[in-house]
């Protein structure tokens, strides 16, 4: 996998007219290496792959990437990183221009002045389509999350905290393989459902509360996203008509996943439908976001996404939701592999109005 991934940033490093690029962004030097430290620079060129690091982490980096020759610095990664370029000869350097701190570049500059370094790239387009290891790896924590939403369905009760949730998510999740949580965990019950990031915290939940959560884990790296919103005690009228109007959306956007569709489009058709039922105003935020190293990678489904053709292969979360200040909301959320014949959920919880009695 790794092999491939070293061809097509080589093609890309052509396509630009660039010897070759410095990499400092972690999940980038994971994606082409295989190296999960950090303090660490990648240095690659169409016939060579450098990484340079510290002692700490040599006999780690040649364990993990070894495809790579392992440079070890001593006076400073980015001397020692410059020293490197000098000696290839490379004249043409790219830097990543959404990583790169800018005293980094500049002492780099200072230290290659016979050297063309002024080109920012950003190698994030490259992980946009996943490979089977990656599908697998999201598959993985996928699951994981879904096993969490089995147990917090159990746990969740009138007096339990919102605090007292997120832990418990994060804690199951763990024991399941997690390395992390994907994100701060987001538990916001009753009145703070109007807030789409309302994190968790010690309000206490109350019968005839809409409690939604929004977690996530990781596996190898690899992140997974999932929202479900259930009602604590018996759901009332109004509670279940936003939910219907809120699943039908969320359904409705995974049914509209597939190759060749732009994120514009998808998310207008959520949107019209959510505005013809009169809640339009009330979704504010993009419909869905890629997600793999990241949690929020490109592509977007959102009125400004920048996709123009969905593609084979890549993950999309659908997440529409509904905020009205003062009274609550509620979001549902999948994590979707794009397939040739459309979008497949890979988030199994059911999506069926849960009261907790």
């Amino acid at each position: 996998m790794k092999e491939e991934r070293l061809i097509r940033l080589r093609q890309f490093l052509r396509d630009k007219n660039l010897d070759a690029v410095v990499i400092n962004k972690l999940v980038n030097l994971h994606y082409f290496s295989g190296f999960t430290g950090d303090d660490t620079l990648l240095l690659i060129s169409q016939d060579a792959a450098f990484l340079v690091t510290d002692f700490r982490y040599t006999e780690q980096a040649a364990k993990q990437a070894p495809l790579f020759e392992i440079v070890q610095q001593k006076e400073g990664l980015l001397k020692k990183a410059a020293m490197c370029i000098k000696e290839a000869g490379w004249r043409c350097i790219g830097f990543e221009g959404n990583a790169l701190l800018y005293d980094d570049y500049a002492a780099l500059t200072k230290l290659l002045t016979s050297v063309s370094f002024n080109t920012a790239l950003s190698l994030d387009v490259l992980r946009e389509v996943k490979d089977k290891e990656e599908i697998d790896y999201v598959k993985k924590a996928v699951e994981i999350s879904d096993k969490a939403f089995e147990d917090i369905v159990k746990f969740i009760r009138p007096g339990v905290s919102e605090n007292a949730v997120a832990a418990r998510l994060e804690r199951v999740m763990r024991e399941l393989g997690s390395e992390r949580p994907a994100f701060t965990t987001i538990v916001a019950s009753g009145i703070r459902g109007s807030l789409p990031h309302g994190t968790a915290t010690e309000k206490l939940i109350v019968s005839g509360e809409f409690v939604t959560m929004d977690y996530g884990a990781v596996y190898k790296g690899y992140h997974s996203d999932i929202t479900r919103t259930i009602c604590v005690g018996h759901a009332d009228g109004r509670q279940r008509e936003l939910y219907d109007i809120v699943c039908k959306a969320q359904l409705m956007g995974v049914r509209a996943v597939k190759p060749g569709v732009s994120g514009r489009s998808v998310d207008r058709l959520v949107r019209d439908y959510l505005t013809s039922a009169g809640y339009g105003d009330c979704f504010g935020h993009g419909l869905g976001h890629s997600l793999g190293l990241e949690i929020h990678e490109e592509p977007r489904l959102s009125p400004s996404s920048t996709c123009e053709h969905l593609k084979t292969d890549t993950l999309i979360t659908v997440e529409p939701g509904v905020y009205l200040p003062g009274w609550g909301g509620l979001r549902i959320e999948d994590t979707v592999l794009v397939t040739e014949t459309g979008g497949l959920p890979l988030t199994c919880s059911s999506k069926k109005l849960i009261e907790i009695l």
